[in-house]
């Protein structure tokens, strides 16, 4: 279903809710009242198919959350964070916005990672005037939802002309096959931005075929695009069915590589492509090698917590807590309005995914961008958009001391 027909539904029915009946008391962790803390209120896909993604980001968003409380909270209270799951669904993403903010009378809203989701959660935050930050959904139109809604993450237009640009001038491939998920807002929306800089560059759209979300079966898709002879395959959905698509390509006889977005990112996506994927690309926004201090020092804190390694969304979701913590400390008062004002005035944030500097549309300008490759099972950097240049310029092919040390040992 399209979302332009969930919302108006969903405000309706989030209106009782919202509106309908009194807020609930809440208590804090240790018995504290909730008085004595501040409720922060995080969307998340803790179940369903991009569950890694809400897992992911809460670890982060947790991380951040103990080190803001170690050091004396946000106006000398303690921040509690209640995580609602959204079970990947567009619907549920709309209910549990409602639920934060008339249940638990949230001071602000992390998330959604995916588009679709912060899509229908937006307008809910909009008309309660409480401020919402998605980590990681890139789509536009997410932040045109109303201005109470903000992202920390790049667009999908940045994103898309970055991939196409590196396909185009570093791989020089001219000739692009896309596969696109048609209930993803933000497949549907990377998928035109690929394919308009691509053909402004001189590249070919051989095919352009489609899927749905929840579909297992690509094998008349691809056998279409095998037919179409392309040098690459654009395929910028999220990481459950791109791994079955990589197992069922190679399986069709295609060995051309394949080219994603973030929705890639996720540690089941090797998990569930295997070999398949092996020389293939994806864009992200961040790299666990990058040897920033910031970089180093969430990826050691977080290994010690949780004993694995940082993907982005958990990076994504850490610096959200941080960003949002910093605004709440600088505000005169948090109050929705007075809340929404100061993040709105956010600029040269040092985060862990890069600098954060809010434009007038609430997106970040020219957030760094990576471009990781698929070999021998591990995600090795090969390039970046360099946010203090041309905001599209990719730059040369980029190898980390750790991803040559693993290339190095495979070889041997």
């Amino acid at each position: 279903m399209k979302i332009d027909r969930i919302i108006p539904a969903v405000i309706a029915a989030s209106s009782i809710l919202l509106f309908g009946c009194p807020p609930k008391e809440t208590t804090g962790a240790g018995g504290a009242p909730a008085a004595d803390e501040i409720a922060i209120g995080h969307l998340a896909s803790m179940t369903g198919g991009q569950a890694t993604f809400g897992q992911q980001t809460d670890q982060g968003i947790k991380l951040a959350l103990e080190e803001i409380n170690a050091k004396g909270g946000v106006k000398g209270r303690k921040v509690r964070v209640i995580t609602e799951d959204t079970q990947s669904k567009q619907e549920e993403a709309a209910n549990a916005a409602s639920k934060l903010i008339s249940r638990d009378n949230v001071t602000a809203i992390l998330g959604e990672i995916a588009s679709s989701n912060s899509l229908a959660a937006g307008p809910i935050a909009q008309l309660a005037k409480i401020p919402m930050i998605s980590p990681g959904s890139t789509n536009p139109a997410v932040t045109e939802k109303g201005d109470y809604i903000f992202r920390i993450c790049f667009i999908d237009p940045y994103q898309g002309e970055a991939l196409a640009n590196y396909v185009a001038n570093t791989m020089k491939l001219k000739r692009a096959a896309i596969l696109r998920d048609v209930r993803s807002d933000y497949s549907m929306g990377l998928s035109d931005y690929f394919k308009n800089t691509f053909e402004k560059l001189g590249g070919k759209i051989v095919v352009d075929s489609s899927y749905s979300q929840g579909d297992s079966d690509f094998k008349s898709q691809l056998t279409t695009i095998k037919g179409a002879k392309p040098e690459v395959i654009f395929v910028p959905g999220y990481y459950t069915e791109i791994g079955q698509i990589a197992v069922q390509a190679r399986d069709l006889g295609i060995t051309v590589p394949l080219v994603g977005g973030d929705g890639w990112e996720s540690p089941k996506l090797i998990e569930i492509g295997g070999k398949s994927l092996e020389g293939s690309f994806y864009s992200n926004h961040y790299h666990v090698d990058d040897p920033s201090p910031a970089v180093r020092d969430f990826v050691v804190a977080y290994q010690k917590k949780y004993g694995t390694t940082p993907d982005a969304m958990a990076a994504l979701g850490y610096d959200s807590m941080k960003f949002l913590a910093a605004a709440m400390e600088r505000a005169p008062s948090l109050d929705g309005p007075a809340l929404r004002d100061e993040i709105a005035k956010s600029a040269g944030f040092q985060g862990v995914t890069g600098t954060i500097t809010l434009g007038p549309d609430r997106n970040p300008l020219n957030k760094k961008l990576v471009v990781l490759e698929i070999k021998d099972g591990k995600l090795v950097l090969r390039a970046t958009v360099d946010p203090a240049a041309d905001a599209a310029a990719v730059t040369a092919p980029v190898e980390t001391a750790t991803a040559v040390a693993t290339e190095t040992a495979a070889t041997k």
